[in-house]
């Protein structure tokens, strides 16, 4: 097969474009580029512009076009949708300002300077004023997706390809002559009926689905695969663009899909390593840098988009960042991720071509703004993404976390296990350990013990190396489970344990004999929970806070332990301030941030305001019994919440190193 030849066998096209995808990123890490930068320029080097070693036919399209709408979905789900219905405003905002800015320069130049029509002008001015998130991948990877500002710019992405791509099917309408009320009304029902049933019906569907018994990681992803591309099929049936319907399926199954799980590994990983690359492939292959001699016009006229589409992304990302209070290295990173240019410039100019709007030096010449955007865009998003990563969120208490050394403490049994991974890894930090113990006592069936909770303990391991989170996992004989339990978080440094809980108090116990004896012994964070739903079930978030807990010396990290079990769940949270004051700015201080409602309530008023729900997850601040903070409301409160909602976290600070250590040894 010689290299002139494009290939048409699907297992060589395959082969290649999976060597590419290694070798490319690898290549432009030497020159300090993002790796996305590599596989557009191996398509522009092996496509049919090039080497001409592969055509852009009918099997590349269709993976560049899974990996488009893939793409759009992704962002849909990693956003934090309750910072995102928070920053709703500020997305309308920036994308209409990153759209008309560009729109009115384009049109105006469109008719002045190139003498085109008015509808030929202002569908030229959209071709880059929307945009598509080709840097998202690197926002992503710097764990900037849950930043307002990235969040902002990803809802205005949304709403400058919405308008960009209805002013298109308005032109084309114009062109043909069929732009009446009947397009109107087909056009306003359709979309209306695809926000409904998007809205309320892909949640409903979703919950019922994940909160099923005897779950498997294969129909999981089927499911998610069904909602991306049912999304983006009714969206096109209705007249939208699929990959608006792609990112609004990302949003509308976001709370079902724990962001730290096992689905979200894979769906992460699936993306990212197959189908994201076959769409920066395809991109790739639409460049043909013999246009650069083909005649002044097309060089004008890509001189001009590449000059109009910086000024102007530039200028508006600039102005929404100032009035949002952004720093530089946001506004920036805004910019950045406004750049990029593909699918909405594509589909505009090649429907412009087709009704003769347009010619072949503009089809050329956005080519060219698509290849130089997608070069500068990724660039500009590492840079100053890294920057704005560095500058870290709002300024609160920095000690180290409970996710740094987190011991996962399993009944032999290991009874709802898969919950309590699940809630271990919301707690645990990017780069800490995560490790799982369960203390068998001895006697004539030890080593039968031994052996079920060893296979139990394999299968947890199983669970959390799906969410790519390594967990140690190991057995411990002792007569006594706190003190087994203490002794292991001492050999393993860990900073809190986590123990399940069945809902039961123990008789004038606060929770049960075990983890009453393990508080009283241990200065570690404990975290004692309750889960018999799914947290990606969860319908709300209820967080107590009583009064004085802020007093305690462990509570910044028990405070962050609370947040990110909330933050988990991917619900509207409420706290209730009980019994007090104090409490809300303590709270509102430690990272991560937590758009909530706060209100504050007595004891005799707590009942009610807790209500009664099933699918709502509780987190309770608690001072350990004797402690300063400790009052008699709270002995009977956990057993109470329990009967009362799904899930229940009690979090409990964690104390100064006590002198005495004879705590265990006297029992």
């Amino acid at each position: 097969m010689s290299l002139a030849t494009p290939v048409g066998d699907p297992i060589a096209i395959f082969f290649l474009a999976i060597v590419a995808f290694l070798v490319a990123p690898a290549v432009l890490d030497y020159a300090r580029l993002p790796g996305i930068v590599g596989i557009i320029l191996a398509g522009a080097v092996v496509g049919p512009n090039g080497l001409a070693i592969l055509e852009r036919g009918e099997t590349v399209v269709l993976l560049g076009e899974v990996g488009l709408l893939y793409l759009l979905f992704l962002a849909g789900l990693e956003i934090d949708v309750a910072r995102f219905v928070e920053s709703r405003s500020r997305s309308v905002a920036f994308g209409l300002l990153s759209f008309l800015v560009p729109q009115a320069v384009g049109t105006v130049a469109g008719v002045a300077l190139f003498g085109m029509s008015l509808p030929g002008a202002a569908l030229f001015a959209s071709i880059f004023a929307s945009h598509t998130l080709l840097a998202y991948p690197v926002a992503s990877r710097l764990g900037l997706a849950d930043r307002e500002s990235v969040v902002a710019t990803i809802g205005g992405t949304v709403v400058t390809d919405t308008i960009a791509l209805l002013l298109l099917a308005v032109v084309v309408a114009a062109d043909a002559g069929t732009l009446g009320l009947a397009f109107w009304l087909r056009l306003g029902v359709g979309v209306a009926g695809f926000f409904a049933v998007v809205w309320l019906a892909v949640p409903r569907l979703s919950r019922a689905f994940f909160a099923r018994g005897g779950r498997e990681g294969v129909s999981d992803y089927l499911f998610v695969l069904a909602v991306v591309f049912g999304s983006a099929l009714l969206a096109e049936v209705v007249g939208i663009e699929p990959i608006v319907g792609a990112f609004l399926g990302g949003l509308a199954i976001n709370r079902q899909i724990p962001h730290r799980g096992p689905l979200m590994n894979r769906i992460e990983f699936v993306g990212n390593a197959l189908f994201i690359p076959f769409f920066l492939l395809s991109i790739g292959m639409l460049v043909d840098v013999r246009v650069l001699v083909a005649g002044s016009e097309t060089l004008l006229l890509a001189a001009f988009l590449i000059v109009a589409t910086l000024a102007t992304k530039w200028a508006a990302a600039w102005i929404a960042g100032a009035a949002f209070g952004y720093s530089s290295a946001e506004r920036m990173t805004m910019f950045g991720l406004s750049l990029g240019q593909a699918a909405a410039a594509l589909a505009i100019v090649l429907v412009g071509v087709r009704i003769e709007l347009f010619d072949d030096a503009v089809l050329n010449a956005t080519v060219l703004l698509i290849l130089a955007m997608s070069v500068v865009s990724p660039t500009v998003v590492d840079r100053y993404g890294r920057e704005m990563a560095g500058e870290g969120g709002p300024a609160g208490d920095r000690t180290p976390t409970a996710g740094d050394r987190l011991l996962l403490a399993l009944s032999p049994s290991a009874d709802h296990a898969e919950g309590l991974v699940e809630l271990a890894l919301s707690l645990r930090d990017p780069g800490g350990t995560l490790s799982a113990l369960t203390v068998v006592p001895p006697g004539r069936s030890v080593e039968r013990n031994v052996e079920a909770a060893s296979e139990a303990l394999e299968d947890v391991a199983d669970h959390a190396a799906a969410a790519d989170a390594p967990m140690g996992t190991r057995t411990r004989v002792d007569h006594g489970v706190p003190a087994g339990l203490e002794r292991a978080a001492v050999e393993d440094r860990a900073s809190a344990i986590l123990v399940g809980w069945d809902g039961r108090a123990g008789r004038r116990r606060t929770i049960g004999r075990t983890v009453d004896r393990l508080l009283a012994g241990s200065d570690r964070q404990v975290v004692v929970a309750r889960v018999r739903e799914p947290i990606a079930a969860t319908a709300a978030v209820t967080v107590v806070l009583p009064a004085g807990i802020e007093g305690e010396w462990g509570f910044p990290a028990a405070a962050r332990s609370a947040k990110r079990i909330a933050a988990a769940a991917n619900a509207p949270v409420s706290v209730l301030l009980v019994g007090g004051e104090s409490g809300l700015e303590p709270f509102e201080r430690v990272d991560p941030e937590l758009p909530a409602a706060f209100e504050r309530v007595g004891w005799d008023d707590l009942p009610e305001a807790l209500g009664e729900d099933g699918e709502r997850t509780t987190v309770l601040l608690s001072p350990r019994p004797g402690a300063p903070g400790w009052s008699s409301e709270l002995e009977a409160l956990p057993a109470t919440i329990a009967t009362r909602s799904g899930n229940l976290a009690v979090v409990y600070p964690a104390r100064r190193e006590r002198d005495d250590r004879r705590f265990f040894e006297l029992r």
